[in-house]
């Protein structure tokens, strides 16, 4: 038998792709190696090929980087194009295979082997078909459609009629996915009846608002001056006439089909392995999540042993506070009213103020800073319920957009201040938009690795930011310190019941149990991130794993270099390459210490 892709170490698994997956033997002919100068020149526009047709295949992704050239399209979900995106992938590791990197510079040696890895891992995730089910409470094109709207710009009459003629392909994006559902629920390849249900909310919510108060409306409530009186006319009539026409009616076809076809057919366990292939799947995305080689019984141990040190750290606050445990002092955390906020503007404030205060701090920790601007904004109401407490999303690299920290504002007055701050140095600075914008500034690296996304260590880098402003000096409220451990513990629930749910069958209420008794978090979060983690197998867990990753590196640079480290110096090797795999990353950081010490 023939070992698995996923088995097999990185240089074997190229080989074996291009031996088995791609092309019969050719005959090679000899001739002379190219020079490192044409290797190099090869490398790079391969690279650029590979990016423009990522562009070309993901118009809503080229939009919201502000890339204007598809801003008429949508993405095409249809089997067919599953099936030409897989063979392009092949193609691509072909034509990487060929182009021998001995000699070239590190950096990109380094681009070789990521877009190696990425294209890969589509090829492996292939044969679980992920496709067959596009959607969840938490992501799926029933909300992305809608949200898509807020990261675009207007600026002239073209990009209004761009707009409309995307509205009008909203009914081929619902007709594919359907059918795309259609076939999982012949595989079995179902989600949760319960989450599915959810889906329905949202879809009707969507589905049955007036064409001017939907979300995909929002262009029309301000025109640039720059557009005249008779084509705002023109294009408002046109574009409620498409959200009327063309949106609203596909998203009430997709809500029948939900409810008269496929919630019912949703599978009864919470748990991924009750799909085919369950348990290979959810072995593929905690590799995938991690960039580790563990298995989901040594992260759920790992898990076990994290919560039970932030616990150790928690009850030394506690007492400090008066309360002689844990229990005491979380039923008083929540009844304590200046710990809840009174209104969803003062929710925003906090966040906004902690970032406000961080920046003075960031060039002492910091070589590079990002140019892009940073907002605090509301969820879409239309989400809210289902959503996370908070989260990034990245602007323009031009800046025209800024990065803007999502907060979730629904039912305000139960969410917690506590955790206010280590959460907005997540989001914000110096977590996601100082780590992402300034992968997106960077100019030395292809244009491909200054967007991609490693949960390990983008949401490790997050996580080590919240712990970062602990060292820098910022937690001075005690309470913010025991939401910090509370944030922290979160992320070591996380990696057990994750690991729970998807690899020894735990309910759903084994999950909300476990919350419960290792930590204070307000039931509104407990019960939407229980859900995300069944909707999401496995991405949960590349939060923690990452930040001990990166601490590890970090200690491991300050022995071997002891006076001679610099903590800026460090971040600065961590973060000046994009987002890496943390197997990548620990060879970087290793030959930066060997670097330091030569020197």
């Amino acid at each position: 038998m023939s070992p698995s892709l996923s088995t097999l170490p990185f240089k074997s698994l190229t080989a074996t792709l291009a031996a088995t997956l791609l092309f019969a033997a050719v005959p090679i002919q000899a001739q002379a190696t190219p020079s490192v100068a044409d290797r190099t020149k090869a490398l790079h526009a391969l690279f650029e090929d590979i990016w423009q047709q990522n562009l070309k295949h993901s118009p809503e992704f080229a939009s919201s980087i502000g890339d204007k050239r598809y801003n008429d399209q949508l993405s095409d979900y249809s089997i067919e194009e599953v099936n030409a995106s897989l063979a392009r992938g092949r193609k691509f590791i072909q034509q990487l295979s060929e182009i021998d990197t001995t000699g070239l510079a590190q950096q990109d040696q380094v681009s070789d082997d990521l877009m190696l890895r990425s294209l890969i891992d589509d090829q492996e995730a292939a044969k679980f078909k992920e496709w067959e089910m596009p959607v969840n409470q938490f992501n799926g094109p029933h909300t992305a459609l809608a949200q898509l709207v807020a990261q675009l710009s207007f600026e002239t009459v073209k990009d209004y009629e761009d707009y409309i003629a995307r509205l009008t392909k909203i009914p081929t994006v619902f007709s594919q996915i359907t059918t795309n559902m259609q076939l999982g629920m012949e595989d079995g390849r179902m989600p949760p009846k319960y989450l599915l249900e959810k889906v329905l909310v949202q879809t009707n919510a969507l589905a049955t608002q007036k064409p001017a108060d939907s979300p995909f409306a929002l262009p029309l409530k301000k025109f640039p001056k720059t557009i005249s009186p008779d084509d705002q006319k023109r294009l408002s009539d046109a574009v409620l006439d498409a959200v009327a026409n063309d949106v609203l009616p596909a998203y009430q076809r997709f809500a029948r089909f939900l409810s008269g076809q496929y919630i019912a057919k949703g599978r009864t366990e919470p748990g991924i392995s009750a799909i085919p292939d369950g348990d290979a799947y959810y072995a593929f995305r905690v590799r995938q999540s991690t960039t580790l080689n563990k298995t989901p019984a040594e992260i759920h141990q790992i898990g076990l042993d994290e919560v039970k040190r932030d616990e150790t750290e928690m009850l030394a606050i506690a007492k400090k506070l008066g309360f002689s445990d844990l229990k005491s002092f979380n039923a008083a955390l929540k009844t304590n009213p200046k710990e809840h906020p009174t209104s969803k503007q003062q929710l925003l404030d906090a966040y906004r103020n902690y970032i406000a205060g961080m920046k003075p701090k960031l060039p002492e920790l910091f070589g590079r800073l990002p140019k892009a601007p940073i907002e605090v904004v509301p969820v879409p109401d239309y989400i809210e319920k289902d959503q996370a407490a908070a989260y990034y999303d990245n602007g323009t690299p031009d800046g025209s957009r800024p990065g803007r920290v999502f907060i979730n504002t629904y039912n305000f007055a139960n969410r917690s201040l506590a955790d206010v701050e280590a959460v907005a140095y997540h989001e914000g600075i110096p977590g996601h938009h100082l780590q992402i914008s300034i992968a997106q500034e960077l100019t030395d690296i292809p244009e491909f690795r200054k967007y991609t996304y490693y949960t390990a260590y983008t949401e490790g880098w997050a996580l080590y930011s919240e712990r970062l402003g602990k060292e820098i000096g910022f937690y001075q409220d005690p309470y913010s310190d025991y939401g910090r451990l509370e944030a922290d513990i979160w992320r070591a629930i996380r990696l057990v019941v994750d690991t729970g749910v998807h690899s020894q069958h735990w309910t759903r209420q084994q999950m909300v149990d476990y919350f419960h008794d290792h930590s204070a978090i307000d039931e509104t979060n407990i019960q939407a991130e229980t859900d995300r983690y069944i909707a999401w197998p496995g991405q949960a867990l590349g939060y923690k794993m990452g930040q001990l990753k990166i601490l590890e590196l970090r200690q491991r640079a300050q022995t071997a270099l002891g006076p001679k480290f610099q903590l800026k110096d460090f971040h600065d090797v961590v973060i000046d390459s994009g987002a890496l795999p943390l197997d990548v990353l620990e060879k970087q950081v290793d030959a930066w210490i060997a670097k330091e010490k030569a020197s």
